[in-house]
């Protein structure tokens, strides 16, 4: 029998290739998206996306959603307490294995094992130790679309948000950003590709530079702020799709 799973969606490419890998083999029911949003902004997580975009994404792909609704800025401990309460939840209704698309960072993956160990939840992660430029690359042969919707302004300069997922924009990173921006560099919104019944329809809006206070501040080699350039996508009205 397959494994009820629950993907963690972040909205992003990454995920996208994780979720479409896991979709190649036969002994994984992926039956539940799982996305963390800001409920003050309406918003995905750290993306910036839409929630109406995250649910036409949902619709699309043909796997339900489940949104943990997060205060303006949670601390850690808010985080925690409300996805302790959704892996309950999740538990309840029967699922037993998860999946992730991180693909190299070493202390995120102990940490969501760890946090998920107690209730018996396995975690999958399909992209892991891949190299990050044979991903992005199997990432556009497959078909796959996706447009930055935020970058960390300390390593990218406001022309790189807005812009298509292409060769050229892999070709345009600077040697200090990781291909799949798997450092937080950038994020991205998948709106076409394989695992996609139809694409999701937008169109680009404004980008928005905003400052948010650096976690690591205490460090007197960190800033007391972090930079992040958004760039808003909206939902196409009465779209046929």
């Amino acid at each position: 029998m397959p494994k009820k799973t629950y993907f963690n969606w972040s909205s992003g490419k990454d995920a996208s290739l994780a979720l479409y890998y896991l979709q190649q083999e036969e002994q994984y029911n992926i039956s539940k998206l799982l996305t963390s949003v800001n409920a003050h902004f309406n918003r995905v997580s750290m993306h910036g996306l839409r929630v109406e975009l995250l649910e036409q994404q949902s619709h699309s792909i043909g796997i339900p959603l489940k949104t943990i609704e997060l205060p303006e800025e949670p601390s850690m401990e808010d985080y925690n307490q409300l996805m302790k309460q959704t892996v309950v939840d999740l538990k309840i209704e029967g699922y037993t294995n998860c999946a992730f698309g991180d693909i190299f960072l070493e202390d995120l993956r102990v940490y969501r094992e760890q946090q998920l160990e107690p209730y018996n939840i396995k975690c999958h992660f399909p992209l892991w130790k891949k190299d990050t430029k044979t991903l992005i690359e199997e990432f556009i042969n497959l078909g796959f679309k996706a447009i930055v919707v935020c970058i960390k302004s300390e390593l990218l300069d406001k022309s790189f948000v807005g812009r298509e997922i292409d060769e050229s924009f892999i070709n345009d990173l600077p040697e200090n950003v990781d291909p799949c921006g798997e450092n937080g560099e950038f994020h991205t919104f998948c709106y076409d590709g394989p695992i996609f019944k139809h694409p999701i329809p937008f169109e680009i809006g404004e980008k928005i530079y905003r400052e948010y206070s650096n976690p690591s501040k205490d460090d007197n080699s960190s800033k007391a702020n972090l930079g992040f350039w958004f760039c808003d996508l909206t939902p196409i009205k009465n779209s046929s799709l």
